[in-house]
């Protein structure tokens, strides 16, 4: 479009010249043609960029304001020369006039001055991308935490804090013996995470992603997280697509496979085609790509051990065992500092029995730091259901935890201990009932 109305501004330039040879009368006739020629293509190019519809309002008072700044815009020398930029800082001047007229006239809400602001965004974007401008990234004005302080702050886990200390310690020396031409003991930097869930496996890879990017083996250090379900399509040919998907995002940092034994099924060609494309990036990409994989202990053996390729490049197994009482205790109150909530005294060792309660009622599959997320959500919103019934609640009351809040919480323990009782209790009179049974049979 530009290029249009451009050539024909030169074309009625050389028309211009050219008549000048003409009669003062004839000039002058042939000059007014082109100056309404020259308005009516200017009042074009604001159509084009103001308006996908017509060029008029359907309000007179509007079109003859703003075919009145067009005229004052030209009668006053406004050339809008042919080059861009120029014709740019033009439009905006006369944008802004128009502006200020339609505050003056008080224009309704569908004035074409609205769209002609968000037309000129759309026109400038088309600029910038013509340009190949690159995009300035947002950035944080919070400066980032050393990764291994973030480290050294979670709760429990000390023994993987050592292993990834070491670990890190190792990979450090060997890449600045490589940097000094000195002979380099291969490492690999991919990592099988084992443990039952809610043991921090997905909060110390983020922090392991940070870390190898601060020591200068990945280029980005992000986190993508996935499981079976983001790699994996419906139809043949697609895993490898969606999963490739994943691996491009990852490219710089790490991908994170949750459940990572999922993909290794019976008769399953789809999950194996996951795993191809994956070994595959991870041969090609070896030195900016890192694979993590989780999940439970002994799935995620049976896992590596089925695929030569896999057992190849995972031999660094991190084991996440358990929390202690204390430690699920400790992130109990983490969760209530970090929300603004304060456990009465009296309620604190009600609160250690229920984490207890839970871990034994789940011994088998207790899933750990979530379990006791779930626990202090479900006590908040009991809070929450209490304080809602006060008339004017304080800053205190909304932060208190008090005995009461915990009444489901308790009340679902002592029913399931009483229903033991009772089950214990008729084992008992059964038994005393058949022996009584026995002893008169016999007399």
């Amino acid at each position: 479009m530009w290029k249009t109305h451009l050539n024909f501004s030169i074309y009625v330039d050389k028309v211009l010249l050219g008549i000048m040879s003409n009669s003062r009368e004839k000039e002058l006739e042939t000059l007014n043609k082109i100056t309404n020629m020259q308005k009516d293509l200017l009042g074009s190019l604001y159509s084009d960029f103001f308006s996908s519809t017509p060029t008029s309002s359907g309000d007179t008072k509007k079109d003859e304001a703003i075919q009145k700044e067009i005229d004052r815009a030209f009668e006053e020398g406004n050339d809008f020369n042919l080059n861009l930029d120029d014709t740019e800082k033009e439009m905006d001047k006369v944008l802004e006039e128009v502006s200020e007229t339609e505050e003056k006239e008080k224009f309704s809400s569908g004035d074409p001055v609205k769209d002609a602001n968000e037309a000129l965004k759309e026109a400038k974007a088309l600029f910038a991308a013509d340009k190949n401008l690159p995009q300035e990234e947002e950035k944080s004005d919070e400066p980032e935490e050393d990764p291994m302080e973030t480290l050294d702050k979670l709760i429990g886990l000390d023994t993987i804090k050592s292993d990834v200390k070491e670990l890190t310690a190792f990979v450090k020396v060997q890449k600045a013996r490589k940097e000094q031409g000195l002979k380099s003991v291969p490492v690999s930097l991919h990592l099988v995470f084992t443990g039952n869930p809610g043991t921090g496996k997905t909060t110390v890879a983020r922090i392991i992603a940070k870390i190898y990017k601060q020591i200068g083996v990945l280029s980005k250090g992000q986190l993508v997280e996935v499981d079976r379900s983001g790699l994996v399509a419906g139809y043949v040919g697609q895993t490898a697509i969606k999963t490739q998907e994943q691996i491009a995002k990852a490219k710089g940092g790490v991908l994170f496979i949750d459940e990572a034994y999922a993909l290794s099924q019976k008769d399953d060609p789809f999950g194996q085609e996951a795993i191809d494309t994956i070994l595959k990036a991870m041969e090609d990409n070896r030195d900016d790509f890192v694979v993590i994989v989780a999940g439970y202990t002994e799935p995620m053996e049976k896992f590596i051990d089925s695929n030569p390729g896999l057992k190849s490049r995972f031999n660094k197994y991190i084991e996440f065992p358990d929390y202690s009482i204390d430690d699920l205790e400790k992130i109990f109150y983490m969760n209530c500092d970090k929300y603004d909530y304060k456990v009465d005294e009296e309620v604190k060792h009600q609160i250690r029995a229920l984490i207890n309660a839970k871990r034994l009622e789940h011994i088998d599959n207790f899933a750990n730091a979530r379990e006791v997320r779930n626990l202090f959500e479900e006590i908040i919103t009991n809070q929450a259901r209490r304080v809602s019934t006060m008339e004017n609640p304080s800053s205190d009351d909304m932060m208190a935890i008090v005995l009461e809040d915990l009444k489901d919480e308790v009340k679902a323990d002592t029913t399931e201990n009483k229903t033991e009782e009772t089950e214990e209790k008729e084992v008992v009179e059964n038994q005393q009932e058949s022996s009584e049974v026995a002893e008169n049979t016999a007399d």
